[in-house]
């Protein structure tokens, strides 16, 4: 009886899901692209609240940001022939790479920063000049000073106050400097001789002036210079002097005022080919790309709450999940359908005709599986659940209800979930397994009940007493079983083994027992406890079977 089956030939469609060879092709970027869009499917509730609130999260951040302008200026490095060299010396200015890098770095200079820096009076522009109080600083301004500032109040008559204003004062004028000069933005076009100057700011009328008053500086400095070397060379060129101190003063005037000069400044060496103005709209905060970049944030931290779920939750979803984790063949997969109770005479919906599939695979998959112990005789199996809920009966009566309907005699006994936890009122020891043997009753005085062509007998009595005293590994038990298997095939329909060992006692009279794990709900820990104590008691654990799948 408790001989081990042979070799289970690959004939079900469930084992061929579950054969080693079918993870052969299971490597590679392929496969790990197929197991993420099967995980995505699988939490895609999961993974779109994730994602929508990153999307949440990163359109607040962006609308929360202050608009930023930015204005761009463009200035042509252009070497002009002066009159001077060109009359006398003869020398030919020319322009090349290294020039153009001297060029960029004049511009960039602290030198001529700071002159724009003080041309436009940008130490007192708000942005420059610090943070903007926050809301807990406005709060406490609301309720008086604070001590510090009465220290400081008071410290102020003292004789060094000016002295420490002072330096104060200069490091505000340097920490303001230094922004200015990390929102400034010189840098030339690819190899050639433009160079661009850009600026940016929350004022929407600020980066045009900036810009063009860094053009209008660099002009500036640039005509300066030149005017020195032609006022210390010669007195006799005074139509020349005049022509650069125009240039000079233009250039001068319209760096304070944020423009560009108002005349045409020849002698700059350059050429202004493009003025800042003032821009459309704002250039940052880019709010599309922080949304975007928020949702795939988002996505990923979906994924990595799915990960870590899946991590620490052992419960069994799928039939090759449980066969890969318990190391035991998964003989069915069975759907889950709302009102399943059985196998019905006439299939009336696609859900029904899933199910009686389903229940059909399984019974043909118990077959070959029992196929060394049949020999023309007839074999008792065994279904088993870890809890109550795992759908035990419904699958033993719809498999004994299908081998029914095949033309063989089936004999059911059953469970009776809770009765010996609440007992009632006693209608016979006769009517239950556990009230014949406590009675002693022969086999032959039992009464079986026809239900759906099976016969059906509760495992378990109403009699309290019955139940609590009735030892199964009776020889009387055992007689029944045997004028059981006479008849027919033998199903039972065991008692969770969590609340009962009356499961393993009676495990130990079946050729064959399956283990049903419900989906969802069993963890892997407790299939294999289950496997555990079944063949600690003796029994022929053959496979397993994953009740009420979804999808």
């Amino acid at each position: 009886m408790f001989n081990r089956p042979r070799p289970i030939d690959v004939t079900s469609r469930f084992w061929r899901e579950n054969e080693t060879q079918a993870n052969v092709a299971g490597d590679g970027p392929i496969a790990l692209l197929r197991a993420l869009i099967e995980l995505a499917a699988r939490h895609k509730a999961t993974l779109a609240i994730c994602c929508a609130v990153g999307l949440v999260v990163s359109a607040l951040y962006a609308y929360s940001l202050p608009p930023t302008y930015q204005a761009t200026a463009t200035l042509l490095l252009e070497p002009r022939q002066s009159v001077i060299s060109s009359g006398e010396f003869g020398a030919q200015q020319t322009l090349d790479l290294n020039r153009a890098d001297s060029e960029l770095q004049t511009i960039k200079s602290e030198r001529l920063l700071s002159a724009v820096f003080e041309s436009l009076n940008m130490k007192s522009d708000p942005e420059l000049a610090g943070k903007q109080p926050g809301f807990i600083a406005r709060l406490l301004d609301v309720f008086g000073p604070t001590p510090a500032d009465t220290v400081a109040d008071t410290n102020g008559t003292s004789s060094g106050a000016t002295s420490a204003t002072d330096e104060l004062d200069n490091d505000a004028n340097r920490a303001a400097f230094l922004k200015f000069f990390s929102r400034l933005n010189a840098r030339r076009v690819g190899q050639s001789f433009v160079i661009q100057i850009d600026y940016s700011s929350s004022d929407p009328k600020l980066p045009a002036r900036v810009a063009n008053a860094t053009i209008s500086g660099y002009i500036y400095q640039t005509v300066a210079f030149k005017e020195q070397i032609a006022r210390a060379g010669t007195e006799a060129l005074q139509g020349r002097l005049d022509s650069l101190a125009r240039q000079s003063d233009a250039a001068r005037e319209a760096m304070h005022l944020g423009t560009l000069p108002a005349i045409a400044t020849p002698d700059a060496d350059a050429r202004i080919i493009g003025a800042a103005l003032p821009p459309l709209g704002p250039s940052a905060p880019r709010k599309s790309l922080i949304m975007a970049l928020g949702a795939v944030v988002g996505l990923l931290f979906g994924f990595g709450v799915v990960v870590l779920r899946m991590a620490l939750d052992r419960r069994v979803r799928s039939a090759r999940e449980l066969a890969h984790e318990v190391d035991l063949r998964c003989l069915g997969s069975i759907p889950d359908v709302p009102g399943a109770e059985g196998v019905p005479w006439h299939i009336t919906s696609p859900q029904q005709q899933k199910y009686v599939a389903a229940i059909r695979d399984l019974r043909t998959s118990i077959e070959i599986a029992c196929t060394s112990l049949r020999n023309e005789k007839s074999i008792v199996i065994a279904i088993v659940g870890w809890t109550p809920g795992a759908g035990v009966s419904t699958l033993c009566a719809s498999v004994a209800q299908l081998i029914s309907r095949g033309g063989r005699q089936v004999t059911l006994f059953k469970a009776s979930d809770g009765a010996d936890l609440h007992p009632v009122e006693d209608h016979g020891p006769a009517l239950s397994l556990a009230g014949a043997a406590f009675a002693g009753l022969m086999p032959e005085q039992l009464s079986f009940e026809e239900v759906s062509g099976v016969a059906v007998l509760p495992i378990h009595s109403r009699d309290a007493n019955a139940n609590l005293f009735t030892d199964f590994r009776n020889p009387r038990v055992r007689r029944i079983f045997e004028v059981a298997r006479s008849r027919g095939d033998v199903l039972l329909d065991l008692p969770p083994l969590r609340h009962s060992m009356d499961a393993l006692a009676l495990a130990s009279y079946a050729d064959a027992v399956l283990v049903v794990a419900r989906a969802g709900h069993t963890t892997i820990e407790e299939i294999s406890e289950s496997v555990q104590l079944l063949r600690r008691a003796g029994a022929n654990v053959i496979g397993t079977v994953i009740n009420r799948t979804r999808g």
